[in-house]
């Protein structure tokens, strides 16, 4: 089986910095938990908080999205022309799609394309609270093993080194460059 990660590798751009983008342009009230969550980047920053807890103050404005459903549906319908041509001419219906983005979020580029096998992070449509850790790093092997224990990933793609754990696991991997898929050398160093 094939893995990837979505955002920067299939999907050009982030595409939970896009819906909420979309969000604020249709209800600029939304903008009103940046402070909070500035106040959260710089507890991140120094470390006192984690990543999933940066995520989860992020995620106050879902609340307050009164048709969650109709809202994804519209965001879809004009960004899923940013789903990379190189992905969809090597597409399998076995890919396995893993992502830090909230798993709500993803539901309707995973029906369109065809995945049955999306792991992404557990955030609650509703209330905007993670029902676990954010999918990234580490987190992405353990949940690939929970999924999948006797998986056998052929080749894997992403954007990020912070995929470095999930790519040492394939026969291949892939680092994806501003939509260029180039050979990624598990073994290098990187800064």
């Amino acid at each position: 089986m094939n893995v990837y990660d979505f955002d920067g590798t299939i999907y050009k751009g982030d595409s939970t910095a896009d819906f909420y983008l979309f969000l604020i342009r249709r209800h600029p009230g939304l903008m009103s938990g940046l402070p909070a969550f500035a106040a959260a980047a710089v507890k991140k920053k120094l470390g006192k908080i984690d990543l999933t807890q940066m995520k989860d103050q992020f995620y106050t404005f879902i609340p307050r999205v009164r048709s969650m459903d109709g809202e994804l549906a519209l965001f879809w319908q004009t960004h899923m022309k940013n789903i990379m041509a190189w992905y969809l001419l090597q597409r399998r219906p076995d890919d396995v799609i893993i992502s830090a983005s909230p798993e709500f979020l993803l539901r309707i580029p995973a029906e369109r394309l065809g995945w049955e096998r999306l792991i992404a992070s557990p955030v609650d449509p509703v209330t905007g609270r993670y029902q676990g850790v954010n999918c990234k790093g580490e987190e992405k092997v353990r949940r690939f093993r929970e999924h999948y224990p006797d998986g056998h990933i052929d080749g894997f793609y992403s954007d990020s080194w912070s995929d470095l754990p999930l790519a040492k696991l394939a026969d291949s991997a892939y680092l994806i460059k501003h939509e260029t898929v180039c050979t990624w050398d598990t073994k290098a160093k990187h800064k």
